[in-house]
């Protein structure tokens, strides 16, 4: 076994290199994660992958080899997975967690996971989820005790799948994101029957809907988000790529409000995500984010919905959100 012939057949020159099929991408994957494959033929691997463009039969290929890794996790409950794998450098508070807390509280158990690198400390996600109170688990046992009772949990990547984190931390050795940054939120550990994904660049959302197709997933949606995550600005139109029950789409969702502002503009105290939780400040802002997010998650759980019955189930459940429990 060895990752030569795939190096080759990517590396051949303009004219006669070709990308892999998704079988070669699963077994190139299953070699890395294995610990066979030698580390410069790995960087080797990665870098033509980011060089030509990955496909979405590689990300499918290489996906499909992670999640073999991955069993323990299935079937533990999640109605939605969310993954949260932006660096955040240039993004404010984490107020997407706010909206997972409101689609789980809507009765749709969240599986959170993820990790985060080159954060600042105001877009710290692990720091956001902590303040909260959101159980981070390291067990599949400990995820569906979490979803059953709360209706949300969060796994960090280490606990998930040390391989794949081995092989995303590469990033600092090449100096640049890997399709294993892709891979990442294609993992959907749990098998819930929808997936939401933010996206730092537009092009990623088509290639990331092509690739949950030949996954065989239900339900699915990708948007441009703040910093890399699903964050909805409110004050911008908003295109969805996913799937509806396995048929794809694409949306644009008007924007929200009318404001000129970043999504980071929203204040620099990290407590401020528990003030907005709790009503003791009021927000206009960030509730417009919050509710909008929510807004999107619901109608990719439930497709039949149209964007403004989301929106105003979100609203609803943001009125009512310590009143709330999960299902």
């Amino acid at each position: 076994m060895s990752l030569a012939p795939y190096i080759r057949a990517m590396g051949r020159g303009p004219s006669r290199g070709r990308s892999l099929t998704m079988d070669e991408a699963q077994d190139a994957m299953a070699q890395m994660l294995a610990g066979t494959a030698e580390a410069s033929a790995i960087g080797a691997l990665l870098m033509l992958m980011r060089y030509r463009g990955e496909t979405a039969d590689e990300v499918a290929g290489f996906t499909q080899a992670a999640r073999a890794h991955l069993a323990g996790w299935r079937g533990i409950g999640a109605a939605l997975d969310w993954p949260s794998y932006a660096a955040g450098r240039s993004r404010g508070l984490p107020w997407f967690l706010l909206s997972a807390l409101l689609v789980a509280r809507a009765g749709h158990p969240v599986l959170l996971h993820g990790w985060n690198s080159h954060q600042n400390p105001i877009a710290d996600v692990k720091g956001g989820i902590d303040r909260l109170g959101i159980r981070i688990c390291g067990t599949p046992d400990t995820a569906r005790e979490a979803l059953h009772m709360s209706g949300i949990a969060y796994v960090p990547l280490d606990a998930l799948c040390p391989p794949v984190l081995s092989l995303l931390k590469l990033r600092d050795v090449l100096g640049l994101r890997s399709a294993v940054n892709t891979v990442c939120r294609m993992l959907n550990p749990a098998g819930a029957g929808t997936m939401v994904q933010g996206v730092f660049h537009p092009s990623y959302r088509e290639l990331q809907q092509d690739a949950a197709a030949l996954l065989g997933q239900d339900n699915l949606a990708v948007l441009k988000g703040g910093g890399g995550e699903f964050e909805r600005h409110p004050g911008k139109a908003v295109t969805l790529y996913g799937l509806a029950e396995a048929e794809p789409f694409t949306e644009t969702a008007p924007r929200l409000i009318d404001a000129h502002r970043r999504l980071g503009d929203s204040g620099d105290d990290p407590e401020h995500l528990l003030d907005v939780w709790h009503g003791s400040v009021r927000d206009d802002w960030a509730e417009a984010i919050i509710i909008g997010t929510a807004g999107l998650a619901l109608k990719a759980l439930r497709p039949a919905l149209g964007l403004t019955e989301a929106e105003v189930l979100a609203h609803a459940q943001w009125q009512s959100r310590h009143q709330s429990t999960a299902a």
